[in-house]
Protein backbone atom coordinates (compact mmCIF):
# COMPACT_ATOMS: atom_id res chain seq x y z
CA UNK A 1 0.00 0.00 0.00
CA UNK A 2 2.94 2.55 0.89
CA UNK A 3 4.86 1.47 -2.53
CA UNK A 4 1.58 2.30 -4.41
CA UNK A 5 1.24 5.76 -2.24
CA UNK A 6 5.39 6.22 -3.23
CA UNK A 7 4.75 6.01 -6.60
CA UNK A 8 1.83 7.97 -6.95
CA UNK A 9 3.41 10.82 -5.54
CA UNK A 10 6.67 10.49 -7.34
CA UNK A 11 4.18 10.97 -10.82
CA UNK A 12 2.47 14.17 -9.27
CA UNK A 13 3.82 17.02 -10.81
CA UNK A 14 3.19 19.17 -7.83
CA UNK A 15 4.98 17.29 -5.73
CA UNK A 16 8.58 16.82 -7.87
CA UNK A 17 11.45 17.42 -5.50
CA UNK A 18 12.98 20.03 -7.90
CA UNK A 19 15.94 20.87 -5.19
CA UNK A 20 16.94 17.69 -6.04
CA UNK A 21 16.18 17.18 -9.37
CA UNK A 22 17.89 20.34 -10.05
CA UNK A 23 21.21 19.31 -7.87
CA UNK A 24 21.49 16.18 -10.28
CA UNK A 25 22.08 18.51 -13.57
CA UNK A 26 23.99 21.08 -11.50
CA UNK A 27 26.24 18.39 -10.95
CA UNK A 28 26.12 17.11 -14.26
CA UNK A 29 26.91 20.02 -15.43
CA UNK A 30 29.58 21.18 -13.53
CA UNK A 31 31.31 17.63 -14.87
CA UNK A 32 30.81 18.51 -18.50
CA UNK A 33 32.55 22.41 -17.38
CA UNK A 34 35.35 20.80 -15.90
CA UNK A 35 36.23 18.41 -18.81
CA UNK A 36 35.30 21.18 -20.96
CA UNK A 37 37.92 23.63 -19.49
CA UNK A 38 40.90 20.93 -19.26
CA UNK A 39 40.26 19.86 -23.35
CA UNK A 40 38.72 16.34 -22.90
CA UNK A 41 36.03 16.34 -25.69
CA UNK A 42 35.71 12.89 -25.27
CA UNK A 43 34.43 12.80 -21.68
CA UNK A 44 32.31 15.71 -22.65
CA UNK A 45 30.40 14.16 -25.30
CA UNK A 46 30.17 11.37 -23.01
CA UNK A 47 28.60 13.11 -19.97
CA UNK A 48 26.74 15.15 -22.64
CA UNK A 49 24.54 11.75 -23.40
CA UNK A 50 24.43 11.13 -19.69
CA UNK A 51 22.27 14.46 -19.33
CA UNK A 52 20.10 14.54 -22.29
CA UNK A 53 19.11 11.06 -21.55
CA UNK A 54 18.71 12.32 -17.60
CA UNK A 55 15.34 12.13 -16.35
CA UNK A 56 15.68 15.37 -14.09
CA UNK A 57 17.26 17.33 -17.15
CA UNK A 58 13.90 16.47 -19.37
CA UNK A 59 11.88 17.72 -16.13
CA UNK A 60 13.18 20.55 -15.81
CA UNK A 61 13.42 21.21 -19.27
CA UNK A 62 9.52 20.49 -19.44
CA UNK A 63 8.85 22.46 -16.66
CA UNK A 64 10.49 25.46 -17.98
CA UNK A 65 9.01 25.66 -21.25
CA UNK A 66 5.52 24.94 -19.63
CA UNK A 67 5.27 26.73 -16.69
CA UNK A 68 8.53 29.25 -16.32
CA UNK A 69 8.73 30.85 -19.53
CA UNK A 70 7.35 34.07 -20.70
CA UNK A 71 6.13 32.57 -23.98
CA UNK A 72 4.64 28.99 -22.41
CA UNK A 73 1.32 30.35 -23.87
CA UNK A 74 2.25 31.01 -27.35
CA UNK A 75 1.53 28.27 -29.56
CA UNK A 76 3.68 26.44 -32.18
CA UNK A 77 2.12 25.04 -35.67
CA UNK A 78 0.49 22.78 -32.98
CA UNK A 79 -1.50 24.68 -31.36
CA UNK A 80 -0.73 23.36 -27.82
CA UNK A 81 0.06 26.18 -25.17
CA UNK A 82 0.96 25.70 -21.23
CA UNK A 83 0.30 22.28 -20.26
CA UNK A 84 -2.01 20.86 -17.34
CA UNK A 85 0.68 19.32 -14.62
CA UNK A 86 -1.16 16.19 -15.54
CA UNK A 87 -0.12 16.42 -19.13
CA UNK A 88 3.42 17.20 -18.25
CA UNK A 89 4.85 13.66 -17.40
CA UNK A 90 3.91 12.41 -21.01
CA UNK A 91 5.57 15.37 -22.54
CA UNK A 92 9.01 14.25 -20.50
CA UNK A 93 8.39 10.22 -21.44
CA UNK A 94 8.23 11.71 -25.21
CA UNK A 95 11.60 13.38 -25.07
CA UNK A 96 14.72 11.75 -27.41
CA UNK A 97 17.29 13.44 -28.34
CA UNK A 98 18.10 10.71 -31.53
CA UNK A 99 19.18 11.39 -34.97
CA UNK A 100 15.19 9.90 -35.61
CA UNK A 101 13.75 12.72 -34.03
CA UNK A 102 11.04 14.69 -36.43
CA UNK A 103 11.49 18.72 -36.62
CA UNK A 104 8.42 20.70 -36.75
CA UNK A 105 8.69 24.23 -38.55
CA UNK A 106 8.13 27.29 -36.60
CA UNK A 107 5.49 29.67 -36.39
CA UNK A 108 6.09 33.04 -37.33
CA UNK A 109 4.85 35.64 -34.56
CA UNK A 110 5.51 39.43 -35.48
CA UNK A 111 6.21 41.71 -32.49
CA UNK A 112 6.74 45.82 -32.43
CA UNK A 113 9.94 46.94 -31.56
CA UNK A 114 9.82 49.27 -28.71
CA UNK A 115 9.50 52.74 -29.40
CA UNK A 116 9.37 52.07 -33.32
CA UNK A 117 6.70 51.11 -36.02
CA UNK A 118 8.47 48.18 -37.59
CA UNK A 119 8.22 45.05 -36.32
CA UNK A 120 10.57 41.74 -35.50
CA UNK A 121 10.39 38.45 -36.17
CA UNK A 122 9.91 35.32 -34.01
CA UNK A 123 9.89 31.82 -34.87
CA UNK A 124 7.92 29.98 -32.10
CA UNK A 125 8.71 26.00 -31.78
CA UNK A 126 6.14 23.48 -30.79
CA UNK A 127 5.94 22.79 -27.31
CA UNK A 128 7.90 19.68 -27.57
CA UNK A 129 10.51 20.93 -29.88
CA UNK A 130 11.08 23.68 -26.89
CA UNK A 131 11.42 21.15 -24.40
CA UNK A 132 14.00 19.20 -26.43
CA UNK A 133 16.11 21.98 -27.04
CA UNK A 134 16.29 22.71 -23.08
CA UNK A 135 17.86 19.54 -22.56
CA UNK A 136 19.97 20.12 -25.42
CA UNK A 137 20.69 23.67 -23.85
CA UNK A 138 21.56 21.96 -20.38
CA UNK A 139 24.17 19.64 -22.03
CA UNK A 140 25.90 21.75 -24.56
CA UNK A 141 25.83 25.06 -22.22
CA UNK A 142 28.28 24.53 -20.02
CA UNK A 143 30.65 23.35 -22.50
CA UNK A 144 30.61 26.40 -23.83
CA UNK A 145 30.73 28.30 -20.69
CA UNK A 146 34.28 27.18 -20.42
CA UNK A 147 35.56 28.55 -23.07
CA UNK A 148 33.77 31.41 -23.99
CA UNK A 149 35.32 35.46 -23.96
CA UNK A 150 35.52 36.97 -20.37
CA UNK A 151 33.80 40.12 -22.17
CA UNK A 152 30.64 38.69 -23.28
CA UNK A 153 27.70 39.33 -21.31
CA UNK A 154 24.19 38.86 -23.12
CA UNK A 155 21.97 35.50 -22.52
CA UNK A 156 24.84 33.47 -20.31
CA UNK A 157 24.08 32.69 -16.78
CA UNK A 158 24.97 34.81 -13.93
CA UNK A 159 24.85 37.95 -16.23
CA UNK A 160 23.70 40.84 -17.43
CA UNK A 161 23.56 44.22 -18.82
CA UNK A 162 24.73 45.95 -15.68
CA UNK A 163 28.22 43.75 -15.46
CA UNK A 164 28.83 44.90 -19.54
CA UNK A 165 28.23 48.23 -18.06
CA UNK A 166 30.78 47.94 -15.03
CA UNK A 167 33.22 46.47 -17.59
CA UNK A 168 33.01 49.42 -19.64
CA UNK A 169 33.07 51.51 -17.15
CA UNK A 170 36.29 49.76 -15.28
CA UNK A 171 37.95 50.28 -19.19
CA UNK A 172 37.46 53.97 -19.15
CA UNK A 173 37.32 55.43 -16.02
CA UNK A 174 41.22 56.26 -16.03
CA UNK A 175 41.89 57.16 -19.63
CA UNK A 176 40.21 59.17 -22.04
CA UNK A 177 39.21 56.31 -24.77
CA UNK A 178 37.85 56.64 -28.48
CA UNK A 179 34.21 53.81 -28.82
CA UNK A 180 33.36 51.87 -31.76
CA UNK A 181 29.74 51.64 -30.60
CA UNK A 182 28.41 48.88 -33.28
CA UNK A 183 25.28 46.98 -33.87
CA UNK A 184 24.99 43.46 -36.13
CA UNK A 185 22.25 43.80 -38.57
CA UNK A 186 19.55 40.99 -38.05
CA UNK A 187 22.24 38.83 -36.20
CA UNK A 188 19.45 36.12 -35.44
CA UNK A 189 18.19 35.98 -38.61
CA UNK A 190 21.64 35.90 -41.08
CA UNK A 191 23.65 33.86 -38.96
CA UNK A 192 25.28 30.88 -41.21
CA UNK A 193 24.25 27.38 -40.67
CA UNK A 194 27.08 25.97 -42.37
CA UNK A 195 29.69 27.93 -40.21
CA UNK A 196 27.48 27.78 -36.82
CA UNK A 197 27.61 23.95 -37.25
CA UNK A 198 31.22 23.38 -37.95
CA UNK A 199 31.56 25.36 -34.66
CA UNK A 200 29.46 23.26 -32.65
CA UNK A 201 31.26 20.00 -33.63
CA UNK A 202 29.26 18.56 -31.53
CA UNK A 203 28.02 14.72 -30.94
CA UNK A 204 26.47 13.48 -33.34
CA UNK A 205 22.45 13.61 -32.15
CA UNK A 206 22.89 17.05 -30.63
CA UNK A 207 24.54 18.25 -34.37
CA UNK A 208 21.99 16.68 -36.20
CA UNK A 209 18.63 17.94 -33.78
CA UNK A 210 20.07 21.88 -33.87
CA UNK A 211 21.05 21.20 -37.87
CA UNK A 212 17.11 19.84 -37.61
CA UNK A 213 15.91 22.78 -35.78
CA UNK A 214 17.81 25.78 -38.20
CA UNK A 215 16.33 24.23 -41.66
CA UNK A 216 12.86 23.37 -40.34
CA UNK A 217 11.18 26.26 -42.28
CA UNK A 218 8.72 28.97 -40.61
CA UNK A 219 4.75 29.05 -41.39
CA UNK A 220 4.02 32.70 -41.76
CA UNK A 221 0.60 33.33 -41.90
CA UNK A 222 -0.20 29.83 -43.28
CA UNK A 223 2.77 30.02 -46.03
CA UNK A 224 5.61 27.65 -45.44
CA UNK A 225 9.06 29.34 -45.95
CA UNK A 226 12.49 27.18 -45.90
CA UNK A 227 15.14 28.52 -43.72
CA UNK A 228 18.49 29.33 -45.01
CA UNK A 229 19.93 31.12 -42.53
CA UNK A 230 19.54 32.29 -38.75
CA UNK A 231 18.33 31.25 -35.68
CA UNK A 232 14.78 31.51 -35.13
CA UNK A 233 14.37 34.07 -32.03
CA UNK A 234 11.67 32.52 -30.04
CA UNK A 235 13.63 29.18 -29.59
CA UNK A 236 14.79 28.17 -26.56
CA UNK A 237 18.30 27.12 -27.59
CA UNK A 238 18.34 30.33 -29.77
CA UNK A 239 20.38 32.98 -27.27
CA UNK A 240 22.96 30.64 -26.72
CA UNK A 241 24.06 29.36 -30.66
CA UNK A 242 23.58 33.23 -31.26
CA UNK A 243 26.69 33.44 -28.70
CA UNK A 244 28.28 30.44 -30.10
CA UNK A 245 28.30 31.78 -33.40
CA UNK A 246 29.35 35.77 -32.42
CA UNK A 247 32.23 33.81 -30.02
CA UNK A 248 36.02 34.44 -31.20
CA UNK A 249 35.55 38.19 -31.72
CA UNK A 250 37.01 39.74 -29.39
CA UNK A 251 39.97 37.63 -29.78
CA UNK A 252 39.83 38.71 -32.83
CA UNK A 253 40.04 42.42 -32.28
CA UNK A 254 42.48 42.03 -29.71
CA UNK A 255 45.22 40.47 -31.98
CA UNK A 256 45.67 44.32 -33.15
CA UNK A 257 47.43 45.36 -29.88
CA UNK A 258 50.17 44.15 -27.66
CA UNK A 259 49.01 42.91 -24.08
CA UNK A 260 50.32 46.33 -22.80
CA UNK A 261 48.57 48.34 -24.93
CA UNK A 262 45.53 46.53 -24.43
CA UNK A 263 42.26 47.28 -26.55
CA UNK A 264 38.65 46.34 -24.59
CA UNK A 265 35.85 44.27 -26.44
CA UNK A 266 32.74 44.39 -24.28
CA UNK A 267 29.73 42.32 -26.49
CA UNK A 268 26.29 42.62 -25.20
CA UNK A 269 24.36 39.83 -27.55
CA UNK A 270 24.82 41.53 -30.89
CA UNK A 271 25.31 44.67 -29.55
CA UNK A 272 29.08 45.33 -28.62
CA UNK A 273 31.63 48.31 -28.29
CA UNK A 274 35.13 48.57 -28.77
CA UNK A 275 37.98 51.14 -26.65
CA UNK A 276 41.02 52.07 -27.13
CA UNK A 277 43.43 55.68 -26.96
CA UNK A 278 43.70 55.72 -30.31
CA UNK A 279 41.11 56.42 -32.74
CA UNK A 280 43.18 55.01 -35.61
CA UNK A 281 43.46 51.85 -33.82
CA UNK A 282 39.28 51.69 -33.85
CA UNK A 283 39.13 52.22 -36.87
CA UNK A 284 41.17 49.58 -38.06
CA UNK A 285 39.72 47.39 -35.63
CA UNK A 286 36.14 48.49 -37.47
CA UNK A 287 37.49 46.97 -41.02
CA UNK A 288 38.61 43.53 -38.96
CA UNK A 289 35.10 43.45 -37.33
CA UNK A 290 33.54 43.43 -41.11
CA UNK A 291 35.69 41.25 -42.54
CA UNK A 292 35.22 38.62 -39.45
CA UNK A 293 31.52 38.94 -39.31
CA UNK A 294 30.99 38.26 -43.23
CA UNK A 295 32.63 34.77 -42.57
CA UNK A 296 28.97 33.96 -40.68
CA UNK A 297 27.27 35.77 -42.81
CA UNK A 298 26.38 39.18 -41.20
CA UNK A 299 27.34 42.61 -41.18
CA UNK A 300 27.42 45.62 -38.76
CA UNK A 301 24.14 48.09 -39.02
CA UNK A 302 25.62 51.03 -40.63
CA UNK A 303 23.30 53.59 -39.03
CA UNK A 304 23.63 52.08 -35.22
CA UNK A 305 27.71 51.96 -35.45
CA UNK A 306 29.96 55.03 -34.96
CA UNK A 307 32.87 55.74 -33.92
CA UNK A 308 32.84 58.61 -30.93
CA UNK A 309 34.93 59.62 -28.04
CA UNK A 310 33.60 58.27 -24.24
CA UNK A 311 33.06 61.99 -22.96
CA UNK A 312 30.44 62.12 -25.25
CA UNK A 313 28.57 59.08 -24.74
CA UNK A 314 26.02 57.88 -22.12
CA UNK A 315 26.63 54.06 -21.15
CA UNK A 316 22.74 53.52 -19.98
CA UNK A 317 22.35 53.97 -24.02
CA UNK A 318 24.90 51.86 -25.21
CA UNK A 319 23.03 48.43 -24.40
Amino acid sequence: MSRNITERRMYDWKAVPWRKRERAVFKLQKRIYRAAQKGDKRKVRRLQGLLTRSWSAKMIAVRQVTQQNRGKKTAGVDGVTALKPSERQPLVRQLRVTKEVKVNPTRRVWIPKPGRDEKRPLGIPTMYDRALQGVVKLALEPEWEAVFEPNSYGFRPGRGCHDAIEAIFLSIKQKPKWVLDADIAKCFDKIDHSTLLRKLNSTSPIRSLIRGWLKAGVIDRNVFQHTEAGTPQGGVISPLLANIALHGLETEVQKLTPKEDKITVVRYADDFVIMHKDRSVIEKAKEIVGKWLARIGLELKAEKTRVSHWRVRNLDSIF
